[in-house]
């Protein structure tokens, strides 16, 4: 390693956010500037462990030590060579990955561990202002087309790759723009979206087609589609959302997280249109079911709709500032973690069931009756503990409670594509019950992380080019010809 000694020498530090009353004036990213020897010495931090189970933690197998020590010594051309062998879009999860390699990092047993994440946020963008990373069209073409069906974080990884094996690729995306998720479902303050449009300029320019717009089995037959293609790769998401079924279920100001969060996105890029309809939150008691991630972004829109207060509910317990000792490292630390959205105020509750919401004489929801909640020791189950019944004033509720599979109406009933227990779409080695139709991403391995959206379709298009081929270039976890690194 370039520093062996810079995990004693250095401190754990990041870049610092603006504060809170002012960044929720804006939808934009609120990190202040970090200088580039601030970030080498975060580098430095990376020890030389022998056995580093940070890429284990990576959901990619990112080679974390190496790129730590190129940024150590500031050959950032040498760092994003690295990076990219494994990773499509660091940019991407640079901003919005929880970072799981962190909880696997050798140095967080003892110390908190390297920062990971902003390292590698930092080499993307590096990368981009000195033009290490430029578009690189395949040399030849295999005269194989391939469709991908979703341009979330899956559909994307799987097109790159494909189309970096020479296959004609065109992804199909329903909405009006390409990105899923990240587009729609990730406010701008945590991922602004012209770093999408920087990305999807790029693979543009690699020779991949982008169809937006259009419905696979509406507006394209589906047996077009398979006609017209040598293989199709369903990265459709994981879309139907988890409800909660409870008295006043019925009543005006009940919406599904993704809606709310949806058309906020559709806002602040221009796309929204009165036709949409709107959901605001501003002025209003907005209490957020659900204290996951998607949960958090709800409650910063809804400090940045200036709501009159913001609760966010969570079934279960609240977790420990420390590991407990059935979660040693290096597995995922289940531990309590506050976000920016978090900071900006937000009352929250643990243990809290919701039993009903109580609407007012014009069939709006004016408030949410809960009680709080006793797990048994085996988490298999709960009791209600008396006395703690509560109601809790709600004008607006924002159902942030996971998703359940994918949408099975439609291009996957047509298909006629085996399911697993959970609704998912069942596979062996990514490919699907029909020839020649494979899938990745949330549609097949249930709700789950962006990391793991892009590793699975990576690992779809290894897949769907060795069955085209007879054999494949994309090896698992590396792809050296996706991208030209020039000086």
């Amino acid at each position: 390693m370039g520093k062996p000694t810079g995990f004693m020498e250095f401190d754990r530090e990041l870049p610092r956010s603006k504060p809170p009353e002012e960044r929720i004036k804006s939808y934009q990213e609120f990190y202040q500037d970090f200088g580039e020897n601030k970030t080498r010495h975060q580098a430095a931090r990376c020890m030389d462990c022998g056995v580093p189970f940070c890429h284990d933690g990576c959901p990619l197998g990112n080679n974390i030590p190496d790129f730590n020590d190129a940024v150590y010594e500031g050959d950032w051309e040498h760092a994003i060579e690295i990076l990219l062998e494994t990773n499509n879009f660091p940019e991407f999860t640079g901003r919005i990955c929880p970072a799981p390699c962190e909880g696997s990092c050798v140095l967080g047993i003892n110390k908190p561990a390297v920062s990971i994440e902003h390292i590698e946020k930092t080499i993307a963008e590096k990368a981009f202002e000195l033009g290490y990373i430029q578009a690189n069209p395949p040399l030849s073409r295999t005269g194989k087309k391939v469709a991908v069906i979703g341009s979330g974080p899956a559909g994307l990884a799987a097109a790159a790759q494909l189309n970096a094996a020479g296959h004609q690729v065109t992804v199909y995306e329903r909405a009006a723009h390409p990105g899923g998720l990240l587009r729609y479902g990730i406010p701008d303050f945590k991922l602004e979206k012209w770093i999408i449009e920087r990305r999807i300029e790029l693979m543009e320019q690699e020779g991949i087609r982008f169809v937006c717009g259009t419905n696979i089995g509406e507006d394209i037959p589906v047996s077009q589609l398979r006609k017209e293609n040598d293989a199709i790769v369903l990265c459709i998401g994981s879309t139907i959302p988890r409800d909660l079924p409870i008295p006043g279920r019925e009543l005006e100001g009940i919406h599904f997280a993704m809606d709310f969060l949806t058309l906020q996105n559709q806002k602040v890029s221009g796309e929204w249109q009165e036709a949409y309809g709107e959901i605001q939150a501003g002025g209003k008691h907005v209490v957020v079911i659900g204290g996951g991630d998607t949960g958090a972004d709800c409650v910063g829109t809804s400090n940045r709709h200036q709501a009159n207060s913001v609760t966010q509910l969570e079934l279960l317990g609240k977790p420990p500032l420390d590991r407990s000792e059935n979660n040693p490292w290096p597995l995922w630390p289940m531990i309590l973690r506050t976000s920016s959205s978090h900071e900006e105020g937000c009352d929250r509750q643990w243990s809290i069931l919701t039993k009903e919401f109580v609407g007012d004489e014009h069939g709006r929801v004016k408030a949410l009756k809960t009680v709080g909640i006793q797990w048994r020791s085996n988490q298999k189950g709960f009791e209600e503990i008396p006395g703690t019944e509560q109601e809790i004033p709600c004008e607006l509720a924002l159902l942030a409670i996971g998703f359940l599979h994918p949408q099975k109406a439609g291009l996957l009933a047509e298909l006629g594509v085996d399911l697993d227990n959970r609704g998912n779409i069942h596979t062996e080695d990514y490919q699907t019950s029909q020839e020649k139709i494979f899938a990745a991403g949330d549609a097949r391995r249930g709700q789950s992380l962006v990391v793991w959206a892009i590793s699975e379709g990576r690992e779809a298009a290894k897949a769907a080019d060795s069955w085209l081929m007879g054999e494949t270039s994309l090896l698992p976890g590396k792809n050296e010809s996706y991208y030209r690194i020039t000086g």
